[in-house]
């Protein structure tokens, strides 16, 4: 290409300097050097423009056809489908969808790279939205785009209709998360630029998607977008673009009522590229992007000053723009009348494409057909070059489990379950490539270092290894993990103690009702934390993510696996359960301290039934006693104190009630008969065991918020101990 030593750019007559110069629509791109550089910075500069050219190529030659007037009726459309789902529904949000159509349009009409015919491609550009509030805005522009019809549309918000109130995740269809709970969204999209950096670090140029994410006014409020716009910027995520719709506007008040942040200064702060436009320009963000796109060692976040409820009209026919009114509900009577009206939209039938629109769409199609096809062409050129990673990623992205010889791993017995994991990560570390684990500054604590120690932590730039620090930040960190697995193409694990699982429950809530895979570990799992108190001592902890075990998905399976293993030898059978569970997440929860092994001959892949009689056992038991963790090696040694009284027991280990449930009713008759008598014993609430337990039993548990000492001494105080099952089971007969 042409070289200019004057540093101008011929065409557009800038000064930038390269690294923040973009093409500004020329089909000839202008190097600008400075006389004094070096051959070295030549190339480099080079290579730059080269990478503007492809990128130009791909995705900005058709813009220069579409006109500002044509864009805008496409944003019209989907504003006048967006008012009439709402409105039909008689519930919904427009306000936001109205005010986002223009980005959505430029996005979706001009540079959105996916295939029409594969939704499942893994080379595609994938979209997060964040506030899932605004799905009129996705469903229309998907609908423009051929996922949706128009009678779909018109059932928003009904029962068995494909466009529910917040989208759900459906591939097939373009939507790439579930969204509804701000910020939860955009930090899935730095997961999945992370996972999308992991995977180009090993396969190469055939994993050169960009990731887009749509946030809102919530979204930046919500704490969460701190943990996220700061691992994106420390990442140096330049696969990462980001629109904010700013409208100042909220539910119910304007956003200048509670903030006064500079947000472009904050995300610049974090290392972020920021560009500041008019929202409801077309040709304003379609420069924008396409600048975005040749940023390179940065995220970018487009700030969007938009207008809430663009083109809405009150019933007097005066603007109904910029109002809290139209954020979470239907326009209603003449207002929407007349903002239908005002868009020019048929009042009869507003749910249809413009024909200029449908053209539109249909030769954004015919582009994406040729892009997608010298895609396809590269990776098959890759593929016959590169066989071997060929083959890994179709495995990668298969969601198959990994192949691991488990009864090759061997753990310390009597260590801590925590450890058994530690030596687990290790073994994965080295055989399961595509795994990225995670922890939130507790990874010599929560034992992931047996996973870091086979590999190193991600840095800027440098993607070769599988580790993510996290820092203090639980839900970012469980939500990037998420993130990951929506990508596809990686198993994704992360770790903090049990007691801060509390801080993830709305990020575990949404990997449940999606569906993915992540692998949670908590360790520290009961009040045997011991000096550092009740504050780090998890209680009700089990509880609640048991509950997620009673809880059924969509597809009518439990929502959740939980596994707390009772030694080291059930822990390496834990986590053969977690990573062959590839459709819905799974939390392993493991001790701090040591745990005496269970009894010889122990066959602990019953595990996988969920429970299982531990060797040893009686025939004809006159008490069952259950447990989970590292009860149960208590009420082995209570055991052994019963039996010298000529008491017959059965000791039940019980890792995860949810699977148990799934066996037959023969199955769980066989472990715990009806009728009969049954003790339980847990370090959480009592509630943990009642429903095994039954009428007939009594529990064991913890009935208060635990206390600072050694965890031996907590042991004697609070009744885990030998003597104590003793007591209670002779008491009981």
């Amino acid at each position: 290409q042409s070289y200019n030593q004057t540093s101008k750019c011929k065409r557009c007559i800038s000064s930038n300097a390269y690294e923040k110069h973009y093409l500004c629509g020329a089909f000839t791109a202008v190097c600008h050097v400075q006389e004094s550089a070096g051959v070295d910075k030549l190339l480099n500069k080079i290579r730059f423009i080269s990478k503007n050219i492809t990128i130009f190529a791909q995705t900005n030659i058709s813009k220069m056809k579409n006109n500002k007037e044509l864009m805008n009726r496409a944003a019209d459309n989907i504003r006048i489908l967006a008012a009439a789902m709402v409105e039909k529904a008689k519930s919904g949000h427009p306000g936001g969808a109205m005010g986002g159509a223009d980005f959505a349009n430029v996005l979706f009409s001009e540079f959105l790279v996916y295939d029409p015919e594969n939704p499942r491609w893994e080379g595609r550009d994938r979209f997060f939205l964040d506030p899932g509030h605004m799905s009129p805005m996705l469903y229309s522009v998907l609908a423009l785009s051929g996922k949706f019809t128009m009678d779909e549309l018109a059932q928003f918000r009904q029962w068995g209709s494909p466009t529910p109130g917040h989208p759900e995740v459906d591939i097939m269809r373009g939507i790439e998360n579930t969204s509804g709970p701000l910020g939860q969204g955009h930090t899935f999209a730095v997961g999945a630029a992370i996972a999308a950096k992991f995977l180009k670090a090993r396969l190469g140029d055939v994993m050169n998607q960009t990731i887009y994410a749509y946030i809102s006014d919530g979204g930046i409020q919500e704490e969460i977008s701190q943990g996220a716009g700061r691992i994106a910027g420390h990442l140096g995520l330049d696969n990462l673009i980001m629109f904010y719709d700013s409208n100042d506007i909220q539910l119910s008040t304007e956003c200048g009522e509670v903030t006064n942040e500079d947000v472009a200064k904050k995300y610049e702060a974090w290392g972020w590229k920021v560009f500041t436009i008019n929202g409801n320009d077309p040709d304003e963000i379609r420069d924008a992007l396409t600048q975005a796109k040749a940023v390179e060692g940065q995220p970018t976040l487009i700030i969007g000053k938009t207008i809430m409820g663009k083109g809405a009209m009150r019933a007097d026919n005066t603007s109904y723009e910029h109002d809290c009114a139209t954020h979470g509900a239907p326009l209603g009577g003449d207002a929407y009348i007349n903002t239908i009206k005002n868009l020019g939209g048929d009042l009869e039938n507003p749910f249809q494409v413009f024909p200029e629109v449908a053209e539109l769409y249909a030769k954004r199609r015919e582009e994406l057909k040729t892009i997608v096809a010298e895609r396809y062409a590269a990776k098959a050129e890759w593929a016959k070059a590169h066989p071997d990673l060929a083959a890994k990623m179709e495995f990668w992205f298969s969601n198959q489990a990994p192949k691991i010889n488990w009864e090759a791993i061997q753990q310390k017995a009597g260590g801590p379950t925590r450890a058994a994991s530690a030596t687990v990560l290790g073994v994965l570390a080295t055989h399961v490539e595509n795994m990225i684990v995670a922890s939130a500054d507790l990874s010599n604590s929560d034992k992931t270092d047996g996973f870091l120690k086979k590999t190193h932590a991600f840095t800027k730039g440098d993607f070769s290894g599988a580790f993510l620090q996290a820092g203090v930040a639980e839900l970012t960190m469980a939500c990037c993990c998420i993130g990951m697995a929506l990508h596809g193409g990686v198993i994704a694990a992360c770790g903090t103690f049990f007691v801060f699982s509390d801080y993830m429950k709305p990020a575990i809530r949404m990997a449940a009702l999606m569906e993915t895979p992540v692998k949670f570990i908590w360790t520290h799992d009961a009040f045997r934390v011991g000096e550092d108190g009740p504050t780090h001592e998890p209680v009700e902890q089990e509880a609640q993510i048991r509950l997620m075990e009673k809880l059924k998905n969509h597809k009518g399976h439990n929502s959740m696996l939980v596994l707390r293993p009772a030694d080291v030898e059930e822990a390496t059978q834990a986590w053969k359960l977690a990573m062959e569970n590839t459709s819905t997440p799974t939390g392993l929860i493991f001790s701090r301290q040591n745990v005496a092994n269970l009894p010889e001959g122990t066959d602990y892949t019953q595990a996988a039934k969920g429970a299982y009689i531990v060797a040893g056992s009686d025939e004809n038991p006159d008490v069952v006693m259950v447990a989970s963790g590292s009860e149960v090696s208590t009420l082995v040694a209570g055991a052994e104190l019963l039996r010298k009284d000529g008491v017959k027991l059965r000791i039940v280990s019980v890792p995860s009630e949810g699977l148990f449930r799934n066996q037959s009713k023969e199955y769980q008759e066989s472990i715990i008969p009806t009728g009969a008598k049954v003790f339980g014993l847990t370090a959480g609430l009592p509630v943990n065991l009642q429903g095994l337990v039954g009428p007939n039993g009594k529990v064991w548990g913890l009935e208060s918020f635990g206390f600072s000492a050694p965890y031996k001494v907590l042991d004697e105080k609070l009744g885990f101990t030998a003597e104590n099952v003793y007591n209670q089971v002779k008491a009981m007969l």
